[in-house]
């Protein structure tokens, strides 16, 4: 594996893998790979899978371990290169990385024996992967000029860029992360420019079926297939990332923009220099300082939270040390702190980023962890770190030099609540300091540092690689054995490395399990968003995969690995709520990617875009109603009940009558009674709401507007569980156009096309309601045509009553 795959500080010591080192080094290895060989042979008896040679492989492993590595030290064969690999995978991932290793030279030695020296070569010649630029022909056929920007955080540089593709005739924006590319995607869609949105799991697309003049995607999403006058590639130094790099370059080298623009740090030109000399592409340099002066304080907090001041913003790098700081800060200063984290989806962190950017309310702090380098504005006036030291997947490691300076750099944009936006008095100088005065030499240190340049672009082999790779093995090879096959044969050019290939091999492990999958399905489960951190998580990605292998109906709520009961659950601040909360998020962002992939399995895409605001919905109210501090509780409740009467007021005054309302807010409420059950019961139920506080025309209100519901405020817990289902249903209701196709069988399959062009517009077909032994489909459909009925004759009452006015 290439060293240079791994970024970080060269000085840097993870310290999780002290103790590995030592036992890699020692005689003790012997015994971990004697345990690895035995939960190996367990692992083969209990899924069947063969154990042909398994003696003279168990005696050759063995052997390769008790070898010592002074022995080893001047030679190179296959002893060596046998002991250095499983060294080299206990270092990395623990006994369990052994394990798969050992695996993986069990299938290795079973089936390449049997290919003779031609079929080896031409393996070989499939996993050639260092010429990447040739991969792109016709970006390699128009002469390119290539706008590199760069300058440190808050210098302007992707203002610049943006600017070019705001007078461009058609272009896109590559970013990093999804915030960035909605950001982007509103802001252009604000000033008249008919703009779309592609992400993994979201696509946009302009009103009236108008034809996008810029295309806003995430980095992975960058069509190569489409001819643009302007392209702007963000975040250009993540082109290095040990694990996402791929994706940069792929759409630096790919691309077929004429005058492409790309932002980042001074580090990367050496580097965009070298990839221009050879695509033969022309290069401009354009550098910009800082807008403003970034300090490092003379002194820490001392340990005291005390001494924190409005427009802070303290980091902290694990997720229940943001959950605890968050709580000691409100605890010790009676004031409100916002959190940011990686786990929250991008819509919650922009939502948590607004609270403490307005400088009129109560949330004067943010803790936050290196989520906010990129993808949020800040209006923050000091970043306090908690700490230095973070948990990677290979153990705890110090922050880099780039870290300390992309965190730290979002100092210095904070506004009082007495300054107007858009004023500068010159003195907002970003400040950088800690809370434990121990951590304070390195900041200063690490400030005064440049970065080294970097010199190699991330790479990964493309899915034609994969699929010739396995046209040379058995239908069913285990996918992980193709990842470590082609890392085995791969050759790299030194101007490029392989990415890391933990992600992949992780995916794999999951995807192997499900038999059935063809390699172009495992090849689109492979690129996708999984979450594997636990076995739920894991569950959920099997249950899909299993739909696809079986082709069988993907109805959201026909997946019982889904934890959607957390939804009918009282709303907790807890950790393990939010934590449920943010499980079931990611999962339904993965069902969203999927059905863009396999529209003809998983259809409930507007039910999982519905239920996945309803999980965004709890998510905000766990973390802005919820205190350690009694007062700021209270004072939650306080604001709750004042927003409500605001909003009672504002449907007075729209004319919103009382049969209109929904339960709790006054007035009789509708009757929807299911058949066959109790009508009292089903008379608590929700009435229809229609979004009253805009209170468009008919001419106004889109079809293919959901129609929601702004009751979700109300206390879950006062409803049973029949109600809350009901609830559900109603809220899962979208325009008369989307009922028509979903009566009609439409399935909802918008399929990504390889080049990644903008699939066509989705219908909405949705599952209604699980149904449940008392009632039935039939039923639950007659019950939601009265609701729509009910519906459309009060839009048709209100559009007579806007005429006549």
């Amino acid at each position: 594996m290439d060293t240079r795959c791994h970024s970080g500080n060269p000085t840097s010591h993870p310290i999780g893998k002290v103790v590995r080192q030592d036992i890699a080094a020692a005689k003790g290895f012997v015994q971990v790979v004697e345990t690895a060989l035995r939960d190996l042979k367990h692992k083969l008896k209990q899924t069947g899978d063969s154990e042909e040679g398994w003696a003279q492989f168990e005696r050759q492993i063995l052997t390769t371990a008790r070898v010592e590595d002074s022995k080893l030290k001047n030679t190179w064969g296959q002893l060596r290169s046998a002991k250095v690999a499983l060294q080299r995978a206990y270092l990395a991932t623990g006994t369990q990385g052994l394990r798969d290793e050992l695996q993986y030279m069990l299938y290795a030695d079973n089936l390449t024996a049997k290919f003779s020296t031609p079929v080896l070569e031409a393996q070989k010649q499939v996993t050639d992967l260092r010429y990447p630029a040739e991969w792109y022909p016709r970006a390699r056929s128009i002469q390119r000029t290539i706008h590199l920007h760069v300058g440190p955080t808050n210098s302007g540089k992707t203002y610049h860029a943006l600017q070019r593709l705001r007078n461009s005739k058609n272009g896109f924006y590559a970013g990093p992360l999804r915030l960035l590319a909605q950001e982007v995607y509103h802001r252009f869609q604000s000033e008249g420019i008919p703009t779309s949105l592609v992400t993994g799991d979201d696509v946009k697309v302009p009103e009236n079926d108008e034809v996008p003049r810029i295309v806003s995607n995430t980095v992975e999403m960058v069509s190569l297939g489409q001819n643009y006058d302007v392209g702007v590639i963000d975040e250009i130094q993540m082109i290095a990332n040990s694990t996402r790099g791929w994706a940069w370059t792929r759409a630096f080298l790919g691309c077929q923009a004429e005058e492409l623009h790309v932002c980042g740090e001074t580090r990367a030109v050496p580097l965009i220099r070298e990839l221009c000399a050879l695509t033969g592409d022309l290069l401009e340099i354009h550098r910009y300082d800082r807008l403003n002066g970034l300090e490092v304080m003379p002194r820490s907090l001392k340990g005291n939270l005390h001494n924190l001041e409005k427009g802070d913003c303290v980091v902290v790098f694990s997720r229940k040390g943001i959950h605890a700081m968050k709580a000691n800060i409100e605890k010790t200063t009676g004031r409100r702190a916002a959190i940011v984290y990686g786990g929250l989806p991008a819509e919650i962190r922009t939502q948590q980023a607004n609270l403490f950017n307005d400088p009129d309310n109560d949330y004067d702090f943010l803790v936050a962890s290196d989520a906010i380098g990129m993808g949020l504005n800040l209006s923050c006036k000091r970043i306090i770190f908690d700490t230095l030291v973070k948990r990677t997947p290979t153990g705890l490691q110090r922050l880099t030099v780039p870290e300390i300076k992309q965190i730290g750099g979002r100092a210095g944009r904070y506004r009082p609540a007495n300054v107007k936006e858009g004023t500068d008095d010159g003195a907002n100088v970003g400040l950088i300091t800690c809370i434990e005065e121990v951590d304070l030499p390195y900041i200063q240190q690490a400030l005064k540092l440049e970065p080294p340049p970097l010199t190699a672009a991330g790479i990964l082999p493309t899915d034609t690689v994969f699929m010739k790779l396995a046209a040379y093995f058995p239908t069913g090879i285990p996918f992980e054995y193709l990842i470590k096959r082609v890392l085995e044969l791969a050759q790299v050019s030194p101007l490029f490395f392989m990415c890391d290939p933990k992600g992949q091999l992780e995916n794999a492990e999951i995807i192997d399990t499900v038999r059935g999958l063809q390699i172009e399905d495992q090849l689109k489960f492979m690129a996708s968003p999984m979450d594997h951190k636990d076995d739920s998580s894991r569950d959920v990605t099997g249950a899909f995969a299993d739909c696809v292998s079986n082709n069988e109906h993907g109805r959201l709520l026909d997946i019982p690995h889904l934890n959607l009961e957390i939804i009918e659950q009282p709303v907790s601040g807890s950790n393990d709520y939010l934590r449920e909360l943010e499980s079931l998020h990611k999962a339904l962002i993965l069902y969203l990617w999927l059905s863009f992939r396999f529209g003809g399995v998983f259809t409930d895409r507007t039910l999982a875009s519905h239920v996945k605001e309803l999980v965004e919905e709890r998510m905000v109210r766990a973390l802005t109603e919820f205190s350690a501090n009694k007062k700021i509780r209270k004072g939650a409740s306080l604001k709750r009940q004042i927003a409500l009467q605001k909003q009672l007021l504002e449907q007075e005054r729209l004319g919103v009558k009382d049969w209109m309302r929904p339960s709790g807010e006054g007035g009789d409420n509708m009757e929807i009674n299911l058949p066959g059950e109790n009508a009292s019961e089903a008379a608590s139920s929700e009435g229809v709401s229609s979004e009253m506080e805009d209170s468009p025309t008919e001419s106004e209100f889109p079809e293919e507007e959901s129609v929601s519901s702004d009751i979700e405020d109300l206390p879950i817990e006062s409803k049973s569980r029949k109600d809350k289902m009901e609830h559900n249903n109603l809220n899962t209701a979208k325009g008369s156009d989307n009922r028509a196709r979903a009566q009609d069988g439409d399935s909802d399959g918008m399929t990504v096309e390889p080049d990644g062009q903008i699939p066509p517009k989705s219908s909405a077909t949705s599952t209604l309601k699980r149904t449940t032994g008392t009632t039935s489909l039939a039923a639950t459909l007659l019950q939601y045509q009265r609701i729509m009925q009910q519906y459309l004759c009060f839009w048709d009452r209100r559009s007579k009553t806007n005429s006549k006015h």
